[in-house]
Order: C-alpha cells, then structure tokens, then sequence
C-alpha cells in the first residue's frame, strides 16, 4: 500500500479561548496513561471522488473538514490542549491561548489513490490499514508533548479513509463519540451543535492524585504472570458480523433457562458476550480447572452517586473483572455465563465504584493495556454508539472499526451493525490457532445446515463467511 502525506498542519479553535483553562485529571482518567492512544478508522466511499482534481479535493473535502474541526474544538477545546502536571506529579489536561507551539490538533492529509473501498473492508481486521492511522505503538503518556487528538485524512481510488487516534486517558468512547457526532454535525451545516459536552471533570472525582510516573514499564512485556522468556503467541484479528437473526437466536437461547440464583433476563449484550466468552475458552482448550476472566470497561456516568450527564467529558469508565472456571462454562448452557456476566455488572454500584476509587488512591497502580486478567476475554466500546450515523456530508461510513493500538489476546470490541437494527459486529484479536477454531464453529457463528446452503450459493467459498443475506454471520 503505497501512502503519500501530503501535508501536516495544526487546527486549533477558531475563536481563541482566553485565558489557560486546566482540568486535573481524575481517578477515572489516571489509569490509562500506559495505554495507547484509542484510534477509530472511519471508511466512507464517493461515487465522484475519483474524478476530483486535487484543488477540488482540498477546498469541497479537506477544507470542509478543517473548517468544521475549528469550529467544533470552540467546544472540545481540550481536545486541542495538552497533557501537563505540577512539581507534585498531579496531571491535567490544559489548553493555554497563548501556548501557539503545542496547542492544536494534527492534522493531516494523505494519498492512496491506488487503494480501493474495497481493498479496505474485509473481515481480516486492521492490519492492512494500519498506515491509515496515526500514532501506532503511541503512549497516552506521550500527550505531555504531542497533541491529544490526531487525524490522517487519506484519499483512496474510490473514497475517503479517516484515522483518528485519541488521547484515551482524556476522553473514554462515550465522549469520543460525542465528539465524532458533533464535528459531522458542524460539517453538514449546522452553526452550532446540538447537545454540549460537560467539561467540569471535578463533578465525577474530586481529587487530586499523586502519581510518580515518568515512563512506564514496556506495555508489549509479557503481563498476568505470564513467562517473560516464552515467545509471544502469533496473534490475528477478525470481524465476526452477527445479524439481527443471529442476536435474537443467541438472546433467546440465553433466556430459555433462567437461572434459580436469581437471575434477571438477559440483555442482548449480556448474551453475546457470554456466548463469545464461552466459546472462546472451549477454542482454547483450557483445563476444567484454568481460570477465565471477562472483563468489561463499563461507562459509570449513570452509576456514580450522584450522576452525570450522558455527555460528560473526560473518562467515565471502570474495569469489571469476574471468572469462572473453563470446566464450568463448558459444562453448562449459555445461561450460565450469562449469569456471571450478569451479576458482576449489576454489583458494580456506585458504592463499589467509590471503594475501589478510594483505594487505587491509597496505592495508585498504572494499568497495562493487557493487565485484564489471565486467559480473559475482554470488551470495549459498545453497539450503543452511533457510528454509521457520523455523516461528514457525503454520506454514511462504509465501515468503522478500531486501529492496531490496544489489542491483545481475547480483546474485543463491539461495533453497531452498518445493517441496522439490532446487528453488532466483534472485531477481536486471538492466538490462530483459537481463531481458526472459532471460524469453523458453526454453533458459534450460528449458522444452521439451512443457512449453511444459502452461504455457499452466495460465495461459493464454504469457508464460514455469509454475504449480504442477512443470516448468521453475515
């Protein structure tokens, strides 16, 4: 993939912000400094874009984004400060008008012009677009020199690919996404957005925490106990598209036995999620008695005492851990991990939210980005974000997904189904010889001998992949 930067420039407010504003970080913020930067890859296709002449691409496209990221960091100024923290290690994010040199978002533009859509929207995961989005291997601790937000606008054959990578100990998905709405919001027209974010960070945790941290230990070293001298699994990620049939099969098989523990019905993302865990650990082949983790990174906006608004700025997440035992999965129904999902969720109240901040105060322990608990399988974002409805003015994206950053073994993330409805496509990262497993698991995939037919006539290729006709894995 040949990639050409054309350009890259800074884009600050249009109008200055007056004064330094400054934010301290909060307990919710603090332990994702040793993560990577969240990148977003948005892939949007234009029926006429190939016959633009560069100056038409720049001034109708480029401009147009520019223009609106100007408009829209009025609101989201912190987004175009930096990171900083005083004499006492206590951090912040701050944006100072008059700081020219390091205030600003990066942007920058690109060519690929002998890249289709197409090329880029496969089920095989993120690896060959990873030159379409910026700040690869890039600690969020970095954002104490680099910009908070960076975005690579790359011009295809037959389209558009938008890379962003976000400073994560800023800002969670929740506020990722508001913020994504609301710069598409200003690009189709609108003077002003629609629903503000919330910046005063001090609403969810006031208090300002100590941290000796200058650069964390390697992230890519072997975490969870794991043998520091064994080779690392070969790792690969793919997409599994579940249709709404699928998600409805799944719930339903989940609810057929409530469990006698007291148990509520099952969400949609209860269900799946536990159909994926379940699974995952049988292609694992553990032993009955391995332990395995799921975790989940929950949005606490609505769980704090006292809550706040939906369209709060900053990070407003927490890591759920609960396990089990492999044998136990295996051996019982779908119902029953759910219920272990279930549970661990429903506990995590704002009186567990408060103990377990009150003590990572006492003894501040930095996350690694693979620090989820050993055999696990982990989630992030969610399908309740509206990402195919982020529309610059020409159109909806062709596909979303996440970049390289973040990833290791079990992670996954949950992406809104461009079909609609109640769809949700994984993207997830396994050793191969676990996704191999995985790809052949009809129960899985959910696919029966009837829909199995119907996949070979639409792609001939037998190999698990179902085109277009919106059953099983679609």
């Amino acid at each position: 993939m040949k990639i050409k930067i054309i350009s890259k420039t800074q884009v600050k407010p249009n109008k200055p912000i007056l004064g330094k504003k400054q934010y301290h970080l909060t307990t919710f913020d603090l332990p994702y400094l040793a993560f990577y930067y969240n990148q977003k890859f948005l892939l949007y296709k234009f029926q006429n874009l190939l016959d633009l002449e560069e100056p038409t691409f720049q001034n109708d496209v480029v401009e147009k984004l520019k223009d609106g990221l100007g408009l829209v960091l009025e609101d989201f100024y912190q987004l175009a400060g930096k990171l900083a923290k005083d004499d006492e290690g206590v951090f912040r994010v701050e944006y100072d008008s008059d700081d020219g040199e390091t205030n600003g978002v990066e942007f920058s533009v690109a060519d690929a012009v002998d890249v289709t859509v197409d090329d880029l929207t496969s089920d095989d995961g993120t690896a060959k677009f990873k030159d379409l989005v910026p700040y690869n291997g890039i600690l969020n601790l970095e954002g104490l020199k680099r910009p908070l937000l960076a975005i690579q606008v790359t011009k295809l054959k037959d389209g558009l690919a938008m890379g962003l990578a976000f400073n994560h100990a800023v800002l969670d998905g929740t506020a990722t996404w508001h913020f994504m709405s609301s710069w598409a919001e200003i690009c189709r027209g609108a003077q002003t957005i629609s629903v503000q974010p919330f910046l005063d960070r001090s609403k969810a945790r006031d208090t300002h925490v100590k941290l000796d941290l200058t650069s964390p230990k390697d992230p890519n070293a072997t975490s969870n106990g794991g043998d520091a001298t064994a080779a690392p699994p070969q790792l690969v990620e793919k997409i599994f598209k579940f249709s709404d049939s699928a998600i409805h099969t799944i719930k339903s098989r989940a609810n057929s036995v409530i469990p006698s523990d007291g148990s509520k019905p099952f969400s949609t993302f209860q269900s799946l999620t536990s159909h994926i865990w379940r699974h995952v650990t049988l292609a694992r082949g553990l032993k009955p008695e391995d332990i395995t983790i799921f975790t989940v990174f929950a949005d606490c906006r609505r769980r704090i005492d006292p809550p706040v608004p939906e369209e709060y700025f900053g990070n407003l997440i927490q890591a759920i851990f609960t396990g089990t035992a492999a044998g136990l999965l295996a051996a019982h129904g779908p119902e029953f991990g759910a219920s272990v999902v279930q549970k661990a969720i429903v506990a995590h109240d704002a009186r567990v939210i408060n103990a377990r901040n009150e003590e990572w105060e006492k003894s501040p322990k930095i996350f690694q980005f693979k620090d989820a608990g050993v055999n696990c399988v982990a989630v992030g974002s969610s399908p309740r974000f509206k990402v195919y409805e982020v529309d610059f003015g020409w159109g909806k994206p062709e596909t979303v997904r996440s970049g390289s950053n973040n990833k290791f073994n079990g992670m996954m993330y949950l992406y809104q189904g461009k079909t609609g409805g109640i769809s949700i496509d994984v993207e997830i990262t396994l050793e191969a010889s676990v996704m191999e497993k995985l790809e052949k698991n009809k129960e899985f995939l959910m696919i029966d001998e009837e829909e199995e037919v119907g996949k070979k006539l639409t792609n001939g290729n037998g190999n698990g992949h179902v085109n277009g006709n919106g059953n099983g894995f679609a």
